[in-house]
């Protein structure tokens, strides 16, 4: 599109006042302003997000897969503003809000159910997923301790996992880009092997495996493990790699045997983003902690809700205020974004949003078949609303395979960028998150940006660069 200059100056002062007092996230700051473009928005609308310059960008990436109904949903909008005019915040230790109240028990409606499992049944709010995950593992590890059992302090994650940034969710994430330079301030967890199907012949048999493997660990380490933590059918940050439902159950009986909790992180995965409202639900196992954050207020406001069981609450009642859950946060249970979120879920409801989902996802599937034949991707894999295409391997001398840095991964940003679509390549991996209003013709545009991110990916930075952002 042609830009008016008066435009252009005004997302250059925007950029400029940015980069004089900001400190992005997951951001390299030295390659701005020049190898990493910094592109100030204006306003989101829809699938897209329109900058100060007047140029438009599919949200590919959903802005970190928060974005579920689309940027400036009015139906959220109005929602949060009509809760503006009530009640703001309130302090919830002592008090109490028709949102938290009303939120907590609409999630426990909707949570997975698993037959002769007594259900889910209280929520414990938090601000952001790695808070709910620092939550979770307190929980667990605090329940055996007031049963008097100290000899459960481990816990076991799984490798080539991720779960937030915070010190105790980086000591059970396993991708090293975020971790390396903070293990010697980490706890240490247990790692069983990934049941990712990457390049397994058979998705169900690697699952099996890697369920055996988690056996014999439990098994060392008897009496030891609080809790084992996963993320459901997709390890998302990790490079969005897939596994079968199967290791799901196989997990699930496992905990049972060993007398230890399962924490399911989906925080990511959840409100229809694998093609069930959550991804457990394809196995048909409940955990006994489900976080839950990202889309849980439709992508507009803050929130994280952690869910247990009975028989954890109960583990904390007691006559001794040791013994209680003390964790806290200044914003637990918002009621703002637990406004923003009863909207969102109405939304998935009343638009039969799942539905809808699975004819997108069928879409996103025809547009990427034709990637599989590339010679530079070596695997297109899908998880309902999840799509990956990841590329074979340049030759060894990267930092790290989940490097978000490195010369390649700027190239195919940038292509995207280019062809006005946002992907943020996980090392290798393009992926495709969008949000779920995305229509026809911006899914043809994902597709050609995707189509020339693989190009660029083979560009030899020496003696080209993709073009610059237009």
């Amino acid at each position: 599109m042609n830009t008016h200059p008066a435009m252009i100056n005004d997302a250059d002062r925007w950029r400029s006042r940015d980069l004089a007092v900001l400190w992005h996230p997951c951001t390299q700051m030295r390659e701005h302003p020049d190898a990493l473009p910094l592109w100030p928005v204006a306003r989101g609308e829809g699938a897209w997000l329109i900058g100060h310059d007047g140029r438009r960008l599919v949200d590919g990436v959903s802005s970190w897969w928060t974005n579920l109904h689309g940027h400036a949903e009015p139906r959220i909008a109005e929602a949060i503003a009509r809760q503006a005019r009530t009640l703001e915040q309130v302090i919830l230790a002592g008090f109490s809000h028709a949102p938290a109240v009303e939120l907590a028990e609409r999630l426990l409606a909707i949570a997975p159910r698993e037959p002769g499992r007594a259900p889910l049944s209280k929520v414990f709010y938090a601000d952001n997923g790695s808070a709910g995950v620092e939550v979770a593992l307190k929980m667990a590890f605090h329940w055996h301790r007031n049963r008097g059992d100290r000899g459960r302090s481990k816990f076991v994650a799984l490798s080539n996992g991720y779960h937030g940034e915070t010190i105790g969710a980086l000591a059970v994430g396993d991708v090293p880009l975020y971790r390396r330079v903070y293990a010697p301030l980490l706890m240490d967890a247990l790692f069983a092997p990934s049941p990712d199907a990457f390049g397994a012949d058979d998705a169900e048999q690697r699952a099996e495996e890697a369920a055996d493997a988690l056996a014999g660990l439990l098994d060392a380490h008897a009496g030891e493990i609080c809790a084992l933590i996963l993320e459901p059918l997709v390890q998302c940050a990790g490079g969005m790699r897939m596994h079968h439902p199967a290791y799901l159950r196989r997990a699930r009986a496992l905990c049972d045997a060993h007398g230890i909790f399962l924490i399911a992180d989906e925080i990511a995965t959840g409100f229809g983003r694998t093609g069930t409202l959550f991804a457990c639900e394809q196995a048909g196992i409940q955990p006994d902690l489900l976080c839950l954050s990202k889309g849980l207020t439709g992508g507009f406001l803050p929130l994280c809700a952690v869910l247990a069981t009975q028989t954890i609450y109960d583990g904390f009642l007691d006559d001794s205020r040791e013994r209680a859950f003390l964790h806290s946060h200044s914003y637990s249970g918002n009621p703002l974004a637990c406004a923003a979120a009863l909207a969102s879920l109405e939304i998935l409801e009343n638009d039969d949003t799942i539905a809808r989902n699975r004819v997108t996802a069928a879409k996103m599937a025809a547009l990427a078949a034709p990637f599989a034949s590339h010679p530079a991707v070596a695997d297109v894999r899908q998880s309902g609303m999840i799509l990956a295409i990841e590329l074979h391997p340049e030759p060894s001398e990267r930092p790290a395979p989940r490097d978000i840095a490195d010369k390649r991964v700027l190239r195919m940003y940038r292509a995207a960028l280019a062809h006005g679509v946002l992907l943020r390549p996980l090392g290798d991996v393009l992926y495709w998150m969008p949000p779920y209003c995305i229509d026809d013709a911006q899914l043809e545009l994902m597709a050609d940006a995707t189509r020339a991110a693989i190009q660029a990916a083979h560009i030899d930075a020496a003696d080209q660069e993709p073009p610059a952002c237009v």
